[in-house]
């Protein structure tokens, strides 16, 4: 069992890697991402959500999800495998088989359970940035469990585990649609179960650490690599396709986003820019290993214009977006881009890349195959009604039925980070050494982050009084004026 005759040791290292790469797109990148591109105020609960999400998704996975999307059909239904779990020894060393679909891979079950739990993972905190600065945490941490049991099973066995979709000759390569119009769909919905930010949050959400922001990009975009690179599941020529056309789509999506920021803005932004490499990102996602380099610049131009256009001009006109308050208009960056790219797919597959790739689909309409443009809509449309009617009847059964509140009180929607979890993202902000006389002072910072000079040191503009122990009277004393 050391080296079993269908283990490929080069196969197996290549899955690990790139498994281990889309785990660092959550842990740190979309972390610190969200810590960075919020308001201070909401830097720890927008992490928080994240890196819960990460941990609950693993053990919800291996114990009932995991079989569920890539097990046996339940029933006579194409649409979901049988809950169960998968955490014996002999599961975890066995070859890996996707039974419904008949798909092998030359490396153990272990590798395939944790390569599909990172992309289960990340969906859910990709989800999160739709509910960021007012979720009730409690119900974010039930949502988590349901959602993921209730409809990315679903998504992901009727396209990826053998399912009706994946029969009939869908193409999602690697989550265009499982992934990033699921959570795009699923975080606008549940945006407006959960109602808006405070007015004054909406309106003024500056990021409170660009720099910040950017170093989580930088690992999205690096950590992509693994993401597209790693569904071959192979260390193949397909593999190398992948990972080189997931970067030129980015490149040009970024490039494309950032000039339209120039033309209609007058000013280039880093954040605009993220934007762009995200939905670059997103679109050449269903698309990676199918399509030729031409084929990536063209996606990405769209992927950089189209969800532009989404966000920037429509977003700001349709009432339904302002009335809908998805806080970093995950809508625009993954539904309409991952939409974009998986009717791309339709367009741009090429025999060749899908023949590479294992599938028997020869290629979408440049190689005169137009059936799949038809098959790419069927597709999207599945999972957006898919995720419109689960998301709703979770976020109705943790309201109605469970009786938690989807919303955080306003008391805990005026204070941010302290309320909720009783902790500041800049802790070491509390106290600074004065340089010019050498004694120590706690400075306290609001939670907008306005911040003056006092001897030589940052000090909130609106300090509050403190007693003699250093603390403020808010603290000390609780008032109902402090408060």
């Amino acid at each position: 069992m050391s080296s079993p005759s269908w283990l490929d040791t080069g196969d197996n290292a290549w899955q690990l890697t790139a498994g281990s790469l889309v785990g660092l797109q959550s842990i740190p990148g979309l972390v610190v991402l969200y810590a960075g591109i919020v308001k201070r105020k909401w830097a720890i609960n927008s992490a928080f959500m994240a890196f819960y999400a990460f941990a609950a998704v693993l053990i919800c996975w291996v114990v009932w999800a995991y079989k569920m999307a890539f097990g046996e059909q339940w029933g006579a239904a194409p649409f979901v495998g049988t809950p169960g779990p998968i955490l014996s020894m002999n599961d975890e060393l066995k070859q890996t088989l996707l039974p419904t679909s008949g798909l092998t891979a030359n490396f153990p079950m272990s590798t395939m359970v944790y390569f599909q739990f990172v992309f289960a993972a990340i969906t859910l905190v990709i989800l999160a940035g739709a509910f960021l600065g007012r979720m009730n945490f409690t119900a974010w941490m039930i949502f988590v469990p349901l959602w993921l049991t209730f409809s990315y099973t679903v998504g992901a066995f009727s396209l990826w585990g053998g399912g009706f979709l994946a029969s009939r000759g869908v193409i999602d390569y690697s989550g265009g649609y499982v992934i990033h119009v699921s959570a795009g769909t699923a975080g606008f919905v549940g945006a407006a179960w959960i109602g808006p930010r405070l007015q004054k949050d909406r309106e003024d959400f500056q990021p409170n650490n660009v720099l910040l922001t950017l170093v989580g990009a930088g690992i999205l975009w690096t950590g992509w690599n693994g993401f597209n690179g790693g569904d071959p599941y192979a260390a193949s020529a397909d593999a190398g396709a992948a990972v080189l056309n997931t970067n030129i789509a980015t490149a040009m999506s970024l490039l494309v986003w950032t000039i339209l920021d120039i033309i209609y803005f007058k000013k280039p932004a880093v954040i605009g820019a993220v934007q762009g490499m995200i939905t670059g990102l997103v679109a050449i996602t269903p698309a990676a290993g199918v399509v030729a380099g031409w084929g990536a610049i063209i996606i990405g131009v769209l992927s950089g214009s189209i969800p532009w256009v989404s966000m920037n001009i429509i977003g700001k006109k349709v009432w339904l977006f302002q009335y809908v308050d998805d806080t970093l208009g995950v809508y625009h960056t993954h539904t309409v881009a991952g939409i974009v790219g998986g009717m791309m797919v339709g367009v741009f597959a090429t025999s060749q890349g899908s023949a590479a790739f294992g599938l028997t689909n020869p290629g979408g309409a440049i190689d005169g195959n137009w059936k799949q443009v038809w098959l790419q809509l069927v597709g999207w449309l599945f999972i957006v009604g898919l995720n419109i009617f689960m998301t709703s009847v979770i976020m109705a059964f943790i309201k109605y039925v469970l009786r938690i509140p989807l919303r955080m009180s306003e008391e805990q929607l005026l204070s941010g980070d302290d309320a909720v979890h009783g902790e500041d993202a800049y802790a070491f902000g509390d106290v600074r050494r004065s340089i010019l006389h050498g004694d120590t002072q706690r400075v306290p910072i609001s939670g907008d982050g306005e911040i003056g000079v006092i001897h030589g040191m940052a000090q909130d503009n609106g300090a509050r009084d403190h007693d003699e122990s250093g603390r403020t009277k808010t603290e000390s004393e609780g008032s109902e004026e402090n408060k």
